[in-house]
């Protein structure tokens, strides 16, 4: 396994449609394997391949659901995701590893479920609530070319961020 670079904003690969995954190969597994720990080495909660310069509809996502368990077992790898239904609303907090120092204020479905096909090519379905939910929302507009900045009803601005610090949010 290695660390991948994380694209940021203004590399256009983040603006590109991915393409469907259709070889369940070594090379799929070491992308997989490599957005794992790109992602725990970066403090996310999860990451698209996109992101780390390949255009294949490959996500990770960390299930905040379920944090009991150790954060490897939390992990969801998704490939060619979809969301197949949606329901209810949040609006809140959110950021991007692709966009480091920014938050914005976006609304996104409170729970989501998502079909998807593991690293073996074997379809399954899961379910996302609250930030798991937000996350799955996020990281497929990755695939699609899409940031949250997009979908962000405003930025918040530096002052802001620095009041929450302050009062420990």
């Amino acid at each position: 396994m290695a660390l991948r670079n994380i694209r940021e904003e203004g590399d256009s690969i983040l603006l590109k449609k991915s393409r469907q995954v259709t070889d369940f190969n070594k090379r799929l597994h070491t992308l997989l394997d490599d957005m794992r720990e790109t992602l725990l080495s970066a403090d996310g909660v999860g990451l698209a391949a996109p992101q780390v310069g390949v255009l294949r509809r490959a996500i990770v996502v960390i299930d905040t659901n379920k944090e009991e368990l150790p954060v490897e077992e939390q992990m969801i790898e998704l490939i060619n995701p979809e969301i197949i239904e949606s329901d209810g609303e949040q609006t809140g907090q959110e950021g991007c590893l692709s966009v480091p120092g920014v938050y914005g204020i976006v609304t996104r479905p409170e729970h989501v479920i998502v079909r998807a096909q593991d690293r073996l090519g074997n379809f399954f379905e899961v379910e996302g609530t609250g930030l798991t939910a937000r996350c799955f929302c996020h990281e497929i507009d990755h695939l699609d070319g899409h940031l949250f900045t997009e979908r962000a009803e405003r930025i918040l601005t530096q002052e802001e961020l620095e009041a929450q610090q302050e009062n420990g949010q």
